[in-house]
């Protein structure tokens, strides 16, 4: 194991310590609204400085982009942490048991390590670069569905973006269709590590940050997987709007979702 990708377990078991701890006393959770539809607690707080502090003890010159922190440590760095403590904050507020822990390393740039760690039911999802993805130790690949006959497909509603639900419900209801069914449990990070490790046949969902996706980008192409944006292309980095799954099944959800997309969505 690269000694860096064991490191970012470390800080994600670490957080995930600090998580389920919190679970048995959720009414003394602190909960305050940082815009529409999202929420942060004591706890994403919490677990981010856990991690931060995990990492930075063995690598104090790093730098960290975390969802709830911002920019830390060293900007200049050419090692960049993506952190993302508590995917699935709402679960967590509610009691409900599906959220994770999300740590990727970006060097030049580039994701070279990811983790993904659920602490409820203690799964880990891991990845290096050119190294294939696991799940707890081992190797893990996404399906071999050949269309979206008999899948199961992963998404999340635009619950920060309700201006796109028409659209959204549209393009939902016509794959629908096709699929044995859809899941939305409440965790877009998860969601992605469920892709790699083949339990989702595909996934998509519009407006996500780069701290959601950064793990989950590693684990699916080191599983086989690809990731686009709602035309095929690359612009999901940007736009936060993304498909993932094997080749086929990303091409028969792309040509269910072409005809339904609006310019706003069409990146």
């Amino acid at each position: 194991m690269h000694p860096m990708l064991n490191i970012a377990i470390r800080a994600a078991r670490s957080a995930g310590k600090v998580i389920m701890h919190a679970t048995e006393q959720l009414d003394k959770v602190e909960i305050t609204q940082k815009g529409t539809n999202d929420l942060v607690t004591s706890v994403d707080i919490e677990a981010e400085a856990a991690i931060i502090a995990a990492i930075s003890k063995s690598y104090p010159d790093h730098g960290f982009i975390c969802a709830e922190s911002g920019e830390q440590g060293n900007k200049k760095s050419e090692y960049q942490w993506i952190v993302d403590p508590l995917d699935g904050t709402t679960n967590f507020i509610k009691g409900i048991p599906h959220f994770c822990v999300s740590i990727a390393l970006k060097v030049n740039g580039k994701t070279e390590q990811a983790v993904i760690f659920d602490p409820t039911r203690d799964e880990l999802f891991t990845a290096s670069k050119g190294q294939g993805c696991q799940f707890n130790t081992y190797r893990c690949r996404v399906t071999k569905a050949k269309d979206l006959k008999g899948t199961i497909i992963g998404t999340g509603f635009p619950h920060k973006v309700k201006h796109y639900k028409e659209t959204y419900m549209t393009i939902l209801s016509d794959m629908y269709d096709d699929t044995a069914d859809i899941r939305h449990a409440g965790s877009a990070a998860l969601d992605l590590a469920y892709v790699a490790a083949g339990r989702y046949d595909g996934f998509f969902q519009i407006g996500l940050k780069p701290w959601e996706t950064a793990a989950g980008e590693l684990l699916l192409k080191e599983a086989g997987g690809i990731i686009t944006d709602f035309t095929g292309g690359h612009g999901y980095v940007d736009s936060g709007n993304l498909i993932v799954g094997n080749p086929k099944v990303v091409k028969a959800m792309l040509a269910k979702m072409r005809p339904h997309l609006t310019p706003a969505l069409s990146r």
